[in-house]
């Protein structure tokens, strides 16, 4: 690769992982609602399928997803399709994937009465997803190929085409990777299911949501006029996927042992730092370079996809620090204290906020972002008692506040974060239909705070309710 074009790809590598912090922290998760389907999930309407998949089309057009389609769709659709025979069924075995994951989402979500997140904080099975990214990068980087067995690969072959594993397997990792962007309407869909506890709907409802997210993948890899022949080009677009996978990897991993949180800067240049060192690594080869060929190609290459993919996971990290420090400091949270914020709120006659969040959970974040750390939210807030149920996994190491979390949880019948819950000042909880389970901006939290009551009198009418 000629050296204009490999300072080139250093240039953009730079620039996206210089603006990936501000994306993760401007709101990615699709609609700021859920589309109205909780209500139609209640009601029991048939519309509900129909939100659900609008839903997944609309995660389609997240950051998260979009920019991997026309990648995906190369990967998988020009080595191998050349008819259209074959191009569909590489797509609908992608889409089938996807759909493969969330259908499982909501199998576990019925048979558990959980909606899936929680089980994100257990580094089994955060060691479980990174292995399978891991996995599929050494398979971007050529370390081997992703076959079906023998006799189901003869009979596909008679069909036309190869690399249907491959496409089948990328549509399982698809919807990981979908997984920050899917917002509340997946939320949405996954407490109803936790709460009804039907597997048939559970898996339906998911199924139903996973083809709208791939449709987009199924349109463009089925129906293209012309794929793009593989080529030089090709290992390009593979070593970036296999790049994106190890940094998701890295990510996965962050978040399920908090000792390594200590290792982010808050400073405000961090991320623009780490951004230098994954362009540096791009420079060396961890794009363009081969893990064939002599021990100095091994090695360039190795240590340009180590500089990139670390920058890119401190890049993040480092704005997730940031933010966290930030959203942590602006207001006085009482962290898995229910007994003592209620005695708090019950002597001082005190409305009350109740915020359940982790740091596993991608909305709970945004929603840090976008409403908690409005200047006039948090001048609202000082009339609160504010108590933040805290299910990050270095929390729940201890068992004492596991077992807290789970009963204050099923105490309020919990099964879905972002959660928010307001008490008034005599100690009646508002409403379901005001809680707020969706990424909402400051102004609507402002709304939503400013019906519940402030310092109720006389007195003797909160000590009643109390």
């Amino acid at each position: 690769m000629k050296l204009a074009t490999r300072v080139l790809l250093a240039a953009l590598a730079f620039a996206v992982v210089a603006w990936l912090p501000s994306l993760a922290g401007t709101g990615s998760t699709g609609a700021a609602t859920d589309l109205g389907l909780a209500r139609y999930l209640a009601s029991g309407s048939v519309l509900a399928f129909g939100v659900a998949f609008a839903g997944g089309v609309l995660t389609s057009l997240t950051p998260c997803v979009y920019p991997l389609i026309p990648i995906t769709v190369s990967i998988f659709g020009a080595r191998s399709a050349a008819s259209r025979r074959q191009a569909l069924l590489l797509s609908g075995l992608y889409v089938l994937g996807i759909a493969a994951t969330y259908t499982s989402l909501g199998v576990a979500a019925a048979l558990t009465g959980k909606a899936f997140g929680t089980v994100t904080t257990n580094p089994w099975a955060v060691g479980f997803v990174a292995l399978v990214f891991v996995a599929m990068a050494a398979s971007m980087f050529g370390a081997f190929e992703l076959q079906l067995p023998a006799p189901l690969q003869a009979k596909l072959n008679a069909v036309g085409g190869a690399g249907y594993a491959g496409a089948l397997a990328m549509g399982l990792v698809a919807g990981i990777i979908a997984a920050p962007c899917t917002g509340p309407v997946l939320a949405a869909a996954l407490a109803f299911v936790a709460s009804q506890g039907s597997v048939a709907f559970g898996a339906g409802i998911m199924f139903t949501y996973a083809l709208g997210l791939g449709l987009l993948f199924f349109l463009i890899g089925a129906f293209s006029v012309s794929l793009p022949k593989s080529g030089a080009w090709m290992d390009t677009v593979k070593s970036f996927f296999g790049v994106a996978l190890l940094a998701a990897a890295g990510l996965f991993l962050k978040d399920a042992f908090p000792g390594l949180r200590t290792l982010f800067s808050t400073a405000r240049d961090a991320s623009l730092v780490a951004a230098g060192v994954a362009a540096f690594g791009v420079l060396l080869g961890a794009l363009h370079g081969s893990f064939g060929g002599t021990l100095r190609s091994h090695l360039l290459k190795g240590t340009g996809v180590a500089l990139t993919v670390l920058g890119t996971v401190y890049a993040l990290g480092a704005a997730g620090a940031r933010q966290s420090a930030a959203a942590g400091g602006e207001l006085p949270w009482m962290v898995n204290q229910e007994a003592e914020a209620l005695a708090l709120a019950r002597a001082e006659h005190r409305p009350m906020i109740v915020d359940f969040w982790g740091d596993w959970c991608a909305a709970c974040n945004e929603l840090d972002h976008t409403a908690w750390s409005d200047p006039a939210v948090q001048a609202e807030a000082r009339r609160f008692v504010l108590l933040k149920i805290d299910n990050s996994a270095d929390k729940l190491a201890d068992p004492r506040v596991s077992e807290l979390v789970d009963r204050v949880m099923e105490k309020y019948g919990v099964i879905s974060q972002p959660t928010v819950l307001f008490i008034d000042a005599r100690g009646r909880e508002l409403p379901a239909a005001d809680r707020v389970t969706a990424v909402v901006d400051g102004k609507e939290m402002l709304r939503r705070m400013k019906q519940v009551d402030g310092v109720c009198t006389p007195v003797m009418a909160c000590a009643a309710r109390w």
